[in-house]
Formats: structure tokens, sequence, C-alpha cells
């Protein structure tokens, strides 16, 4: 997926070679795609959970804890194998972040396959823009958020297919929605939710409106928007 940094006024070269380094080996440990990654060497019962590494271990307890949070619609096993993506990309950009800021970078936004976490202000001073894409016409945006110290994430059918699945219904297929999008403080949560939120169908905005802490965006089949009482906050 494609993955894109802005750091304003920042020309320090090594910083995106950090970044884009640590996405690479992202990659290689979680990708299910990657026949030696250590996931899929897992999922293949060459390694126990004992000798699995930290970072994998803490994606394990963090799907586990969304599981619980989300009542059973995050769930990261299928037919007896593991597939943590649904929670590695937020946590991925999340510690990209975390890398950047370490620089001393304020100002800045990681985007990796449409989730974003943006930081501080873009190079006009002023909060970073963000559309949530249409569905139904991918060259056109339905909203613009302004996002300053948050996250954005979307979670739908219009690019991949039908990639998300109910646990409580794993062979249908959600239809009733097409697109759902969070926004919170960071994008770990914003993605974990965004995912089990649609899993939900129409529902799942609802889910949204109770955490207490996020916000959502939701578009039915039919085009209908649906969004959180908060939404309009960060509209643009």
């Amino acid at each position: 997926m494609p993955v894109t940094l802005d750091l304003v006024q920042c020309e320090d070269e090594s910083i995106f070679r950090e970044v884009f380094n640590f996405f690479h080996w992202v990659d290689k440990t979680f990708s299910t795609f990657k026949k030696d990654s250590e996931i899929s060497r897992y999922n293949r019962r060459e390694i126990t959970i004992r000798d699995l590494s930290l970072p994998m271990k803490n994606i394990f307890n963090l799907s586990d804890k969304t599981r619980r949070e989300t009542a059973g619609y995050f769930n990261v096993e299928k037919d007896g194998k593991i597939d943590p993506s649904g929670i590695v990309k937020g946590w991925a950009i999340l510690e990209a972040s975390k890398i950047i800021k370490k620089k001393g970078v304020k100002n800045f936004y990681v985007d990796a396959g449409g989730d974003i976490q943006a930081e501080g202000v873009n190079e006009n001073g002023l909060p970073w823009k963000i559309g949530i894409r249409n569905p139904f016409n991918r060259h056109e945006n339905v909203k613009i958020l302004k996002i300053s110290g948050g996250a954005v994430a979307t979670s739908g059918t219009y690019i991949r297919g039908q990639h998300i699945y109910d646990p409580f219904a794993p062979d249908k297929k959600i239809t009733d929605i097409v697109s759902l999008t969070v926004v919170g403080k960071n994008i770990l949560d914003a993605d974990r939710f965004a995912t089990a939120a649609f899993a939900m169908g129409k529902k799942g905005i609802g889910f949204i409106e109770t955490t207490g802490f996020l916000e959502g965006y939701m578009i039915d089949n039919k085009g209908v928007a649906t969004y959180t009482s908060g939404f309009n906050n960060f509209m643009a």
C-alpha cells in the first residue's frame, strides 16, 4: 500500500529513511502474504506463541483487548489462522509518528493506505485537511475534515472489496454499508474501531457514538450518510 510522509520544514532525510525502513520491517514481519514473515510462520505452526517477538505479542494482546471492547466484532482469527492486518496498520502509523516526534518534528502527517495521523499544522500554518472519499466516485470527496493532533481511518468495501467480515456471520457479505470513517486522537484507536464498526454493518455508527472518544461518518449502500453527534466539529 502507498505510504506518504509530509514533514513541515524538515530537511533531515534520515527521518524519512528511518520511517520507511520501519514500514518495510512491519511488512516483512506481519504480512500474511509473505511466506517467511513471522505471522506466516506462526500460522504454519513452525513457531509457538512463546517464540514470538515482543511486537507480535503486543499486537496479539491489542487484538484480544479490541475483541473484548467490541463484543467480539473485532476478531483476527479466521479458519484457525491469525490475520492481524486489521490492527497492524494503525499501530504502525502510530509508531512511525512516535519516531518522527522523537526527532523533534512537530508538524507532520503520516498516511498509510488512506489512514492518517496528522500532528500540528501544515506548511500554511493551518490544520491539515483530510478528505473522505466518495465510495461511489473515487475522484471526489464527500467531506473535508480539519485535523490537528488527531487521526482519520476509513473502512470500506469500495476499493478492496469484501475483505472485512462479521465474525458472527463469517460467510455473509457486508452489503448494507460501503464506507465508515472514524476520527480520533490516535490512529491505532481510529483504525481498530473503524474495522470493528464496519463489521457491525449499519449499527456500527451507533457503536462509535457510544465510545465517547471517537466520531464517525457512515455511508450506506444507497449513498445516505449517518454521522455521530460531534462529527461536525471536525468539518473544514
